[in-house]
Parts: structure tokens; C-alpha cells; sequence
């Protein structure tokens, strides 16, 4: 049994343990929650609540839930720490003109602050001069009134949220090849399943531990695992095969193997005339990329190549997993579309146990973009400039269509027209001085606004920039649902009474909307939005209408696409589905109706094209934004590491994560250090076209000795985005994280 103390001064919600969800990464992986005494019980001891200290709860194993079947990280384990008052805001705060300084105020000062600032912006400068960042760890519940609240209250366009940091390159890569964006179109629990898996730029044994289980199966099945990544990391460890490529040459990777594939003879020639289209152009991109030169461009030998198209093709069923890794390039949405290349060409993909997926790194990833926190969405990924959609959203908020705004900003062009074109921000569950590319220009951009309002559950560094700070409730202390990488519909559970001073974002959302003129719209119960967000979604290509508080909770999750009702008899043939062979809400009404048993298994009969169809892309290869050369001639790529999430804004909060990950570091190979006279452990400066950080020298083989790596959890000299490139891929606008040219330099300490 896991068990992690907690200390606070206020009663559980129930006396009884509660089932709910981690509020970390994508997995949301299943725990309960246990009130703990304020004295004494199964917390005595070493290793459980100190005694004499007030009451809270505790985590225990939730074997049950399918995803991660009781296992935890280390993050999830201790996650009730943050709850404790002694690490998160307890009151509103507000900067004191005579001072300069934040100091505690009453919510009614602090949302009347907030709102004038807010109307009087938009007053003076039109309403996109005012902005709205969201995060991909809000609930949907969140996530759909923040949208709203936008576009309706304030009539702003300027909305966009962290989650395009995340998997937008493979979501428009997504959309581009099947018509619909879903991370995984299959359960995780198939990849255990399948064949053979090629991981791409994804480190699960650090990032999303108990989902490395999946890949220890499949190998006990006798399946086979293939890692792309430029270092040999935990998860490359467990592969039959590593492939290490120079940073920024994943899409040459892939359409060097494709290359194979055809001149192997190994394309399904079957699948390719039935399934899909636009075959040919992709084909003759792929033969202009032969092997020797893909080796020449990324690194990976010729004999490596032909044995990952060995693997990959003699299994009898496959997938493609990406992560980070290949979407986070100015480049990202072709290099995804390589990928899926090359399932569509093999047949591996609308096939039970094969296709390409993509492992969502934030909690609320998925369900965040298909709300309307995404500056170009409306709720059920409708798309803003379809005048059906926006016809249809209309008259569920009430509204004319035509007085929606359309289409903004995306994050990053956001975040650069701060102080200039956007005048106050209103910023919810972010932490962009962090976690935002060229994080020092963001940084200046954010201190230019004349207005900017954080709500978040600590003070993190972005929040202590901000004219009002709102303390608001965190997952324990909250009822609402997020939708985790598989499509997968999760109820998060209440288990405390949030602190006296702490509201919920929804409260907020309300008293804001209150103010500004709208009485009501904007409900505090979770349930109520959730209501709302399955008549906005009903019909679109993520439906919810189906699902329900209820259903989730008998269910373990309810996977969307879930209509209302579907007409069929056959329940199987209804969860492989596409939206498009599923009824509408409409059709509730007709004899022979069936609740929709939601859609665990994407694109089995035909993809969601207009046509049924899967379009290839036809991609080349092309350098990163900023190549390496005689000023800064190494590369940089950024991650994770295993006991920090993110901005690090709440687990760098918790002893237990900050004693096993403390601080930023550079990784670097020993012919590296060699050169540049570095040892283990002393300062060096990473130095880009964008800034300079620095952070101890960590020397190690399983890097490439032309890379260095910096995790990117940490603010203040070792922030590793302050280096990064704001490159944006030019569909999906993702910054391109993982590859930018800087040069290596001893430090003072």
C-alpha cells in the first residue's frame, strides 16, 4: 500500500476512501484517496503522518482501474503533499501600488480587481487586446467554461493554452491522415498485444512509469520494441533494437525505413488500394530518401535500418508510439505524418492490435484541446470557422454565431504579443516563464502587460509576476472529468473540503462572468458544465453526449467518441466505429435506439475522412529551424526527468521528488567533456542565439557526442528554455523544443 501524509485543517469530504485519479501525466492513473485522522490511525510510524498534526488523506493502491492496475510513480504517490498549506496559496493576493509587493486581500477585492482590469482593457483597446491562457491540466469542465468565458464574456479570439506545447503536431497529423485527433485509437492495454512497437521519442520509463508494464509485456509475449531516441535512456534500455538519431532528423528516419519497405517489397498493396489514398506522391518522396543517405543525415547505420524494417514488418501485427520527441520540431506535423506513412503503407493501421498513436504527455491534453481552451476550437473539436459549428455552439450558449470571435492566436504567438497587441492577460493553470520557449523573452513580455491575473494552486513564477494571484482548488478538493491519452472519459472525485480561503476555477469563472455583466451561463457545480459540454459536444467529432457522471463511474471511463444513442444491434460493430457511422443525438428518439457503448477502437471499418479513407502525406525531409554551425556547434534537445513534472510548479514542492531530482544538469558525452575540459559536476553554460543557462556537467555514454540534454523543470540560471527556439511547425504552431543550436562553455559557481 502506497501511503503519503498529508496535513491540512479542514475534514474530509467522506469518511470513506475515495476513488479518483492522479493529477499528473496522461495516464491518469487510478488511486484512492483515505481520510487520515488529525490523531493517531494507520499513518503512525516512520513512514506514515507524524503524530499531532491535522487530518488529510492518504494514497492507496486502486488495482481495479485498467490502466495502471494499482502501480504509481513516485510523483502520483506523494501528489497529496501539495495540498498542505504550508506549499500552496491559501488566499487571494494583490500587488499593492504603494509597495509594489503582493499582499492578501478579500475575493471580492481580488475578482473586482480583476474584472475592471479585464473591462477597462478591453475598453480602451478592443477586446483582443485582452488574452486567456489556459493549461492541459485543467478539467474538461474547466477547460469548456474557460472557452466560453472567452469567447462570450470577454469576445476575445486571444485563446490558446500550454497543450499546444504538447501533442499539437501530433494531433494535426492526426487530423490530416484519419480525420479525427484521438492520442491512442486503441486501448493501452493493446500494445501489450501487439507484435512490435516502435517508441519515437518517448522515455515512458521516466515520464509515465507504470505504463512501461505494456512494453515489459509485450516482450513477454515475444513481442519486439524498437526506441528511436538520441540517447539511450531507462526506456531505450528495455529495447531490442535503439535506433539514436541526431536531433531533428526523425522525419528522414522514417521515410528512410519507408524507402525500405518499398524496395523490399513490403507494402500491402491490398490495404493501400482499399483503405487509402494519395499513395503514390508519398511513395515517390519516401524513394528519394535511400538508406545511405538517411544514414548520412541522421546517424543510424544502414544494417539498423533494414533490421527496424525487419522487426517492424515480419511481426503480425505492429504500432508507431510518438511522443515529444519527433512533434516538439518546427517540422513536427511532417514527421508525424512520416510515421503514420508507414503504418498506412505496411497495413499496419484500422487493424486490431496495429496503428499509430500518440502518448499525450499533460493530464488533460486531449480532453483540454476539444473544448475550446485551443484558439482555433469550439467544444466537441468543432472547428471556429465552420459556420455549422459555430451555429451550433451558438445556441447552446445562447448567443448569435456571428458574435463569436474567430479563430486567434496560437500559444506562443500569444505569449510574444503580450504588452503589445494583448494588454492583460488572464492566465489559468500555466506556468509559462518556465515552461514557454525563449522563456526570457516571455518572460519580459509577460512583466510589459498592464494587467495580468493568475489562478492557480501555488505560487508558481509566472504567478508571482501577477497584479491578483487567486488560490484555487486542486484535484482532492474537486469533482470533474478528464480524458487521458486513450480517449478514455475519468472521473476525478472529490475527497477534501477545499481550505477557507481556496474556490474552485469554476466559482471563479462565475464570479468573473457575474461581474462583467453575465448572471448566469457560468455554474460553480461541475456536473452542471459537464451537462452543458455534452449538448455543446453532440454531434462533433469528439461527442460526449453519450457519457454521463454516472456512466463513467459504473464504467471505469467511457472512451469517446459516445453519442446519445446509436442505431445498432450489434454493440462490437459500434465501439470500432468512426463518428461517421454513428447515429445523432437525434436518433435517440427512433424505434431500436441503443445507448452508445463508446469507442474504444478506432478506424476498424473506415477511417473519419470524408471518404472513408486514410490520406497519406507526401513529406521530405528538411533541416531543423537552426542547424548547428562554427558559433554554436552542438546540439541541444530538452525533457523530462522521473521525479519532476513539467514546469516543476508543484513537484518541486514535494521533499521526496526534489531529494531525488534537486536541480537542472547538462548531460554530455565524455568525448564532449573531453574537448571542452568539463568534469563531472562543475558548472557549465549552455549559450544559444536566445540566452545562456547553466547547470552541473552530467557525463555520460548514452548520450550522442554531438548532443547535450537539459530537463526543463527548473526556473532561475538553470532554466533550459531559456536557450530553446520558438520555431514554429507551420500547421500546428509547435515551438520546436527539441533541437536548437547553442554552444558549450565553462561556468563560474
Amino acid at each position: 500500500m502506497a501511503h503519503v501524509p498529508v496535513t491540512g485543517d479542514r475534514s474530509p469530504a467522506s469518511s470513506d476512501p475515495v476513488d479518483t485519479h492522479c493529477p499528473y501525466c496522461s495516464l491518469q492513473c487510478g488511486m484512492a484517496l483515505r481520510p487520515v485522522p488529525p490523531d493517531g490511525g494507520p499513518g503512525d510510524g516512520p513512514e506514515g503522518r507524524p503524530e499531532g498534526r491535522p487530518g488529510g488523506v492518504e494514497v492507496v493502491e486502486r488495482t481495479a482501474f485498467p490502466v495502471n492496475r494499482g502501480a504509481l510513480c513516485g510523483k502520483g504517490r506523494t501528489a497529496p503533499a501539495v495540498l498542505s498549506s504550508r506549499v500552496r496559496l491559501t488566499e487571494p493576493l494583490v500587488r499593492r501600488p504603494d509597495t509594489g509587493r503582493l499582499e492578501p486581500a478579500t475575493w471580492e477585492e481580488a475578482l473586482d480587481r480583476i474584472a475592471e482590469g479585464l473591462k477597462s482593457t478591453g475598453r480602451a483597446y478592443g477586446r483582443d487586446a485582452v488574452g486567456v491562457f489556459g493549461g492541459g491540466g485543467l478539467t474538461n469542465e474547466k477547460a469548456y467554461a474557460l472557452g466560453k468565458f472567452a469567447r462570450v464574456v470577454l469576445g476575445t479570439s486571444q485563446i490558446d493554452y500550454n497543450g499546444r506545447f504538447c501533442m499539437s503536431s501530433a494531433a494535426a497529423a492526426h487530423q490530416r491522415a484519419f480525420g479525427l485527433d484521438r492520442g491512442l485509437p486503441f486501448p493501452l492495454a493493446d500494445v501489450a498485444r501487439t507484435g512490435c512497437v516502435v517508441l519515437v521519442g518517448s522515455n515512458l520509463a521516466e515520464t509515465m512509469p507504470p505504463a512501461l508494464r505494456y512494453l515489459t509485456e509485450l516482450k513477454e509475449a515475444g513481442g519486439r520494441l524498437i526506441v528511436v531516441d538520441p540517447r539511450r535512456t531507462r526506456t531505450a534500455e528495455q529495447a531490442d533494437l535503439h535506433l539514436a538519431p541526431r536531433p531533428g532528423t526523425d522525419l528522414a528516419l522514417a521515410l528512410g525505413l519507408l524507402h525500405l519497405v518499398v524496395a523490399e517489397g513490403r507494402v500491402d498493396e491490398d490495404f493501400v488500394e482499399r483503405r487509402t489514398s494519395g499513395w503514390p506522391e508519398a511513395r515517390a518522396a519516401a524513394m528519394a530518401h535511400w538508406p545511405e543517405l538517411v544514414e548520412r543525415i541522421t546517424g543510424v547505420p544502414v544494417p539498423e535500418l533494414r533490421k527496424a524494417v525487419t522487426m517492424f514488418c515480419d511481426a503480425e501485427s505492429s504500432m508507431v508510439l510518438t511522443a515529444r520527441g519527433p512533434e516538439q520540431q518546427s517540422k513536427g506535423t511532417d514527421t508525424v505524418g512520416a510515421w503514420i506513412n508507414l503504418c498506412l503503407a505496411t497495413g499496419r493501421a484500422g487493424r486490431p492490435l496495429s496503428g499509430y498513436g500518440c502518448l499525450t504527455g499533460q493530464g488533460n491534453g486531449q480532453g483540454g484541446r476539444e473544448h475550446g481552451q485551443k484558439a482555433d476550437q469550439l467544444p466537441g473539436y468543432r472547428k471556429l470557422d465552420d459556420p455549422a459549428a459555430r451555429a451550433h455552439v451558438a445556441a447552446v450558449w445562447g448567443v448569435e454565431p456571428d458574435d463569436l470571435p474567430g479563430p486567434g492566436r496560437s500559444a506562443y504567438e500569444l505569449l510574444d504579443a503580450l504588452g503589445q497587441d494583448i494588454r492583460a492577460l488572464l492566465l489559468m493553470g500555466s506556468n509559462p516563464l518556465v515552461s514557454a520557449p525563449r522563456a526570457a523573452h516571455v518572460e519580459s513580455r509577460l512583466r510589459s502587460l498592464d494587467f495580468l491575473a493568475v489562478a492557480d494552486v501555488v505560487l508558481s513564477e509566472t504567478a508571482a509576476l501577477a497584479d491578483v494571484v487567486l488560490p484555487v482548488a486542486q484535484w482532492a478538493e474537486e469533482t470533474g472529468t478528464m480524458t487521458n491519452l486513450e480517449g478514455r472519459v475519468l472521473l476525478r472525485r472529490a475527497a477534501l473540503t477545499p481550505p477557507p480561503g481556496v474556490r474552485t476555477d469554476l466559482w471563479v469563472l462565475g464570479g468573473l462572468a457575474a461581474r462583467l455583466g453575465w448572471e448566469k451561463g457560468f455554474p460553480a457545480d461541475a456536473e452542471e458544465v459537464f451537462e452543458e459540454l455534452r449538448r455543446a459536444s453532440a454531434g462533433g467529432p469528439a461527442d460526449y453526449s453519450g457519457i454521463t457522471y454516472r456512466r463513467i463511474a459504473e464504467e471505469d471511463g467511457v472512451f469517446w467518441p459516445c453519442p446519445e444513442r446509436v442505431e445498432r444491434d450489434d454493440a462490437e460493430g459500434a465501439a470500432s466505429a468512426s463518428p461517421a457511422d454513428s447515429a445523432s443525438p437525434a436518433d435517440s428518439m427512433n424505434a431500436g435506439a441503443h445507448p452508445h457503448p463508446g469507442t474504444p477502437r478506432l478506424f476498424l471499418d473506415r477511417f473519419a475522412t470524408d471518404d472513408g479513407r486514410a490520406r497519406f502525406a507526401p513529406v521530405s525531409h528538411r533541416p531543423a529551424a537552426e542547424e548547428p554551425d562554427a558559433e554554436y556547434p552542438v546540439l541541444l534537445t530538452t525533457g523530462r526527468v522521473l521525479a519532476q513534472y513539467q514546469s516543476g510548479a508543484q513537484t518541486r514542492r514535494v521533499g521526496e521528488l526534489n531529494e531525488a531530482a534537486p536541480g537542472p544538469y547538462v548531460q554530455l558525452h565524455p568525448l564532449l567533456a573531453e574537448r571542452l575540459g568539463v568534469d563531472e559536476g562543475a558548472p557549465i553554460a549552455v549559450v544559444s542565439r536566445r540566452g545562456r543557462a547553466v547547470a552541473p556537467a552530467r557525463i555520460s555514454r548514452d548520450i550522442r557526442p554531438d548532443t547535450v540534454f537539459m530537463p526543463f523543470h527548473w526556473a532561475g540560471p538553470g532554466r533550459a528554455n531559456t536557450v530553446t527556439n520558438p520555431a514554429l511547425d507551420p500547421v500546428s504552431r509547435m515551438p520546436e523544443f527539441k533541437v536548437c543550436a547553442v554552444r558549450l562553455e565553462p561556468a563560474a559557481d
